[in-house]
């Protein structure tokens, strides 16, 4: 079994769970941390729910990093994660994380079964929340909430660190999932799927 399949398979089961759902868009390949990391798939609604996917064929020599770095930025995450990888996996992940496990069928059907369901992200960082926004993106923000005075020329770093002094936890995460729910002009590499059909 390998990516391509756990993949599709994961996203047929999203999709068909948020068939109705209008406010629901499926993501593949989020860039985070500018591009530190790439979250396999991220459910984006009135949370950020992010899948990391290991199959037979990967290694889990990147999965502590990955972690770290989602762990800052997602409301719940998920590893979905073949058999042979699901003891080394839970050991490697924060015990909030959900694990799905993966499995062929006689019928080379890929069955996902819940193994553990995630709980809220204990310590999100706003910074790396705020990271989500491209330049622009946070300007209009700021300018929104009058915290752009003499940033507009400067870098997207410290764009981002006002972004994130200014706003409270809860009000920064609705802005940022409302712009990915937005957002049409992905750049390559960052798919886009909508719930309700």
């Amino acid at each position: 079994m390998n990516d391509y399949q756990i993949r599709t398979a994961l996203k047929h089961d999203l999709e068909f769970a948020y068939r109705s759902d209008t406010d629901t868009v499926i993501l593949e390949e989020l860039g985070l941390r500018h591009g530190a990391a790439r979250v396999d798939l991220v459910v984006v609604n009135g949370s950020m729910h992010g899948f990391e996917l290991k199959s037979d064929r990967d290694t889990l020599k990147r999965l502590p990093r990955q972690a770290a770095l989602y762990s800052g930025v997602l409301d719940y995450i998920t590893l979905v994660v073949a058999r042979r990888h699901v003891e080394e996996g839970t050991r490697l992940i924060p015990h909030w994380w959900g694990i799905k496990l993966t499995d062929l069928s006689r019928d080379g059907v890929v069955d996902i079964i819940d193994i553990r369901k995630p709980t809220e992200n204990p310590s999100p960082d706003r910074l790396a929340i705020a990271k989500l926004l491209w330049r622009s993106e946070a300007l209009a923000l700021l300018e929104e909430v009058g915290g752009a005075d003499g940033l507009r020329s400067k870098p997207r770093g410290m764009i981002h660190a006002r972004v994130a002094e200014m706003l409270n936890l809860d009000l920064l995460r609705a802005r940022v999932r409302r712009q990915l729910r937005c957002r049409t002009n992905w750049r390559s590499g960052e798919l886009r799927t909508s719930g309700g059909g």
